[in-house]
């Protein structure tokens, strides 16, 4: 702008920027009743898978529920072979069984015989599953030695050979059979021309029992294999969503709910110091407005938020009662609402509030003190609640890991009319044969429900809380889930066969 002749520079207008910090919604509830009603969604889902594969519901047709409203099955009538090859959560998927041997050392002409196992459908009507085989051999001699590696069926005629020489380049020593029916005294040769320094072989081939692979042997979900450090492991057993069903219904909530009731014990502490800072303030002469927002710039840990929120509001020209009030519905504690309302009441009187805000700061933290006396009080009593189910939790372990095997292998003699269920006499008294993931059902029902009570008394008598309750339980319950998995339940304990193998029928000979 030109004024004059001289030249005079505009004044950029000051920008004000307000940072209003709104009151929002607390979404704490909303996210409480969405976690609980997620949680109890997937706790319902694992309860109804358990107990339609428990023993509870199995149907006329000696299947669980699940596998009849899976597959379709009427449960008045048993499932053949060909009924759960059509379905396919019950197919029988092949296993791999091995046969190798020592090495055979300074021979021409050598045999091995071994036993092929398989599923027997004789009088059933149907052909079992082709068991592929597959044969590979290592062969050295000193000499270049033309050789034969052949397989042989019970009744010596050659099924499949391989003809090669220990000297060729790129000789490889295999031989491939579709079809591998269940019998004994199958051999393996090897003839060559000249003397074989050593000679090894491998053997193997897809195996059918008959039983579906994610079944055991009496028809009961175990779910598919999972192999960990050498390990096998079944971790989707019907067995461990009895545990799963009580910890999904109820942890993730009460592990939720007990980070908010951390969260508010930690702006507890700290409310008494607050206090008692506002009361100093107060009798230096400041205004309670003036007081606060310079309170806003200390450090009071989870408070800080809280006090700084109060001094913007204050600084918008909000009444200092309305302020605490607003402040006292977002910590929405008893504690803070009783020193709140003290506080209100004598700024609306009027007078030496100090001397209430010092009253109420001594209140607050006198309360908080008897809390930390309480948890210290009963921090020993908790810790025998926890020792207590980590020995039961251990002793039942053993049983199920050594004591039930013992029994049940000791009683494993046929009975008299031939049937399975004999067992060993002691005088007139017979012991009939066990099933050991009866036994296991039994203690992990017993653990699971013994975690539910000793975490919900842990948490009560801790906090007087049952979320903190709950998430005791839902730690005990986890210990138990893998104990039970990773010792208890064990392949020979939850009822799956081992496998066979292609083991030598006689020893070594000359063909």
């Amino acid at each position: 702008m030109i004024i004059g002749g001289e030249i005079i520079a505009k004044k950029k207008k000051e920008k004000i920027i307000v940072k209003l910090d709104l009151p929002k919604a607390d979404s704490t509830m909303t996210k409480l009743y969405a976690i609980l009603a997620i949680s109890f969604l997937f706790g319902m889902a694992s309860f109804a898978f358990w107990i339609t594969n428990s023993h509870f519901l199995t149907a006329a047709n000696k299947q669980p529920m699940f596998v009849n409203l899976a597959c379709g099955y009427d449960p008045n009538v048993e499932p053949t072979y060909l009924d759960n090859e059509s379905c396919p959560l019950m197919k029988d998927e092949a296993d791999i069984v091995v046969f190798e041997n020592e090495p055979w050392v300074e021979f021409r002409q050598l045999g091995q015989m071994f036993d092929v196992p398989g599923y027997n459908t004789t009088g059933l009507g149907f052909e079992s599953p082709p068991q592929k085989f597959y044969g590979t051999c290592d062969i050295d001699s000193p000499l270049p030695s033309n050789y034969t590696f052949e397989i042989k069926d019970p009744d010596g005629r050659s099924m499949k050979k391989y003809s090669g020489n220990t000297h060729a380049k790129g000789d490889k020593c295999e031989v491939h059979i579709e079809n591998m029916e269940m019998a004994e005294m199958y051999s393996v040769v090897i003839y060559s021309e000249e003397t074989v320094t050593e000679a090894t072989f491998h053997l193997e081939m897809e195996y059918f029992d008959g039983v579906p692979k994610y079944m055991n042997n009496k028809s009961i979900w175990v779910g598919p294999e999972v192999l960990l450090g050498g390990m096998s492991l079944h971790p989707t057993i019907f067995l461990n969503f009895f545990g799963l069903a009580f910890f999904l219904s109820f942890w993730p909530a009460s592990f939720y709910w007990d980070r908010v009731k951390e969260s508010t014990n930690k702006k507890e502490e700290k409310f008494p110091d607050f206090l008692r800072d506002l009361a100093e303030y107060w009798k230096g002469g400041l205004s309670m407005t003036v007081a606060v927002q310079t309170l806003a710039k200390s450090e009071y840990g989870a408070l800080n938020f809280e006090v700084k929120k109060m001094s913007d509001q204050l600084s918008w020209g909000v009444a200092f009662g309305d302020v605490i009030d607003l402040f006292a519905e977002r910590v929405n504690t008893p504690l803070v609402k009783r020193a709140i309302s003290l506080i209100g009441e004598a700024n609306r009187a009027g007078g030496k509030i100090s001397d209430i805000l010092v009253t109420a700061a001594n209140d607050s933290r006198e309360i908080k003190f008897l809390e930390r006396e309480r948890k210290r009080s009963i921090a020993s009593y908790i810790s025998v609640i926890w020792t207590s189910y980590g020995v039961f939790l251990g002793v039942i372990v053993v049983l199920a890991k050594v004591f039930i095997p013992a029994i049940a292998g000791s009683n494993s003699e046929p009975s008299k009319d031939g049937e399975d269920s004999g067992g060993q006499e002691l005088g007139n008294m017979v012991i009939r044969n066990i099933d050991p993931l009866f036994f296991l059902t039994i203690f992990y029902y017993g653990v699971t429900m013994q975690a539910l009570g000793n975490g919900l008394m842990a948490g009560l008598m801790a906090t007087g809380r049952f979320s903190s309750g709950f998430k005791h339980s839902g730690m005990m319950m986890i210990m138990a889930l893998l104990c039970f998995n990773f010792i208890a339940f064990s392949p020979d304990l939850i009822g799956i066969s081992d496998l066979p193998a292609l083991k030598p029928s006689a020893g070594t000979f000359k063909p």
